[in-house]
């Protein structure tokens, strides 16, 4: 009761005095910091303005409105694009959405704008965890995204009898998991896969391979793990020679050292391949579309050279590794997420069966493990482009976009910053020890520690520069990379059947809806009523 009359004469106190810097709240029995911005002028004088309250009510009966108008759509899906944010937690997109706002679409605030993945209508979550492991990893995932069952940690395409590193259960065909892609090649649709990561990494490994370790992308690295390559053929052998890999139409990405050898110099960069079997994969793809209209590109200009009417096959590898980060892709002469799409749309589009397409914004993930905010934003907001370019080159009575992710990441959205407040930077509110705190960090990770040498306090980020696209935010664990989190991540959809997205699920539930929605595979399907 004291502390309670205590709690209120200081209230009072604030709120009649001007000795109080921050106004002070209870409503719960706790003291609860409110922070005040002053908003800078703009060049004409101006400050900011809050919406008032019949700007919210009527936006929200604006909303109503059309949400009412929403109806299923029910008949087949024709084409299937299937998006894939890696590591694109429910924090990044929030933050990604204000990025956007305020760095791109310039807007007063910043909170108030919008990815194109927001006007989906139909919206779900995913629970991530593998087979094995509470927190996922894009190996495990992938195949439950994929093919429709939860897999080992580190495996990709086949069942939970696999364990990581088995290459005897790998070897055994019952092991093996068939994807969504394979359905729609067996379903005479054209089929293709678009990355910024190694055409070869889990992710759009997930398509078309069945590995026992994901890091088998060749047949060096199996070699080195003491297995036989020729038992377990590795990844990049997979997508060249093996079904379905080998009938993909379209294939846009990095990862050329995967399948050249180590005697092979790459043609951009003075480093050599990985392949110790003495084959090049890539001349193996040339070789076997002879017959076919196939081209192979390793440029952007290049890529945006193709004359896609004309083209069946496309083989794009732009980089010895994964494609360059969004703020470095010109100056290395890469393509884009959103260019890519687009070509690759134009290609499959006119197979007159529809096609299947899975297109991963990769980079989104690496930002994060090297505790990278900004640029994973950056990346998140390129992958939204991506997802707009599909969708205008769609029609959506005949075209399913599910857009969704594998996993989330330990990337936290906290304190109480003032509408507008840079997401980047800090609030005006400070710690105990006297030190802001940034609204976006990490749980864990490689960037600088929280306790500086020197001064033995917590690092001030006020000295830091965090428009860098390098900058790496402190983290009160180190670690090497910064961990993936166990979070339920989003699902947006719209099309044929998307509806079925909505609501809380497994995330192998995912591809038995893409199957029902275009009559593929061996579950139950739309047509089969």
């Amino acid at each position: 009761m004291l502390l309670k009359n205590f709690c209120q004469i200081l209230i009072i106190s604030c709120l009649t005095s001007q000795i109080c810097g921050n106004i002070i709240y209870q409503d719960d029995g706790y003291m609860h910091p409110i922070h005040h911005k002053s908003f800078k002028s703009d060049a004409n004088g101006h400050q900011p303005t809050y919406e008032s309250d019949d700007f919210w009510k009527q936006s929200a009966q604006k909303e109503l409105v059309k949400k009412r108008l929403i109806r299923p759509i029910e008949g087949q899906a024709k084409n299937v694009i299937f998006y894939l944010g890696d590591g694109m937690s429910v924090p990044t997109v929030t933050a990604a959405r204000i990025f956007k706002g305020q760095q791109v679409d310039k807007l007063q605030f910043g909170e108030e704008g919008e990815l194109h993945m927001d006007t989906f209508p139909f919206v779900g979550t995913s629970k991530t965890f593998c087979s094995d492991f509470q927190v996922a990893d894009s190996a495990c995932s992938a195949t439950a995204y994929l093919t429709g069952s939860k897999a080992n940690l580190g495996t990709i395409g086949v069942t939970p009898d696999v364990k990581l590193g088995n290459c005897s259960a790998q070897a055994n065909p019952e092991n093996h998991l068939s994807s969504i892609l394979a359905w729609a090649q067996a379903q005479g649709k054209s089929t293709g896969i678009v990355t910024t990561t190694r055409i070869t990494h889990a992710s759009p490994a997930g398509c078309y391979a069945h590995i026992a370790n994901r890091d088998w992308e060749n047949d060096g690295a199996i070699i080195f793990d003491g297995e036989d390559p020729k038992l377990c053929p590795d990844i990049a052998k997979q997508l060249i020679m093996h079904d379905p890999g080998r009938n993909i139409n379209v294939i846009l990405g990095g990862g050329r050292s995967q399948f050249i050898p180590k005697t092979v110099v790459d043609v951009e960069f003075n480093v050599t391949g990985y392949r110790m079997d003495e084959v090049n994969l890539i001349d193996a793809w040339i070789s076997a579309k002879k017959r076919n209209t196939a081209s192979y590109v390793t440029t952007r200009d290049e890529l945006l050279n193709v004359d896609t009417t004309k083209t069946d096959f496309l083989l794009g590898l732009f980089d010895p590794s994964h494609i360059a980060y969004y703020d470095l892709q010109l100056a290395q002469n890469d393509p884009s997420l959103e260019e890519m799409v687009e070509v690759a749309v134009q290609i499959l589009s006119k197979n007159q069966n529809g096609f299947f397409l899975f297109v991963e914004g990769g980079r989104i993930d690496h930002a994060h493990h090297d505790n990278m905010v900004h640029r994973s934003l950056r990346e998140t907001v390129e992958f939204d482009k991506a997802i707009k370019k599909g969708d205008e080159m769609t029609d959506e009575a005949e075209t399913l976009i599910v857009v969704t992710s594998d996993h989330a990441h330990v990337m936290h959205f906290a304190g109480y910053p003032t509408r507008g407040t840079p997401i980047l930077k800090y609030s005006e509110q400070f710690a105990d020890d006297g030190l802001p705190y940034a609204t976006l960090g990490y749980g864990n990770g490689p960037g600088p520690k929280w306790i500086a040498r020197s001064t033995k306090k917590r690092h001030d980020i006020r000295l830091d520069n965090v428009d860098d696209p390098t900058y790496q935010a402190p983290v009160p664990v180190p670690n090497d990379s910064e961990t993936h989190g166990g979070d339920d991540v989003l699902i947006f959809a719209k099309g044929p059947y998307a509806h079925l997205l909505t609501g809380v699920h497994q995330q192998s539930y995912i591809p038995h809806v893409v199957g029902y929605a275009a009559c593929m595979g061996d579950g139950v399907k739309h047509c089969d009523s």
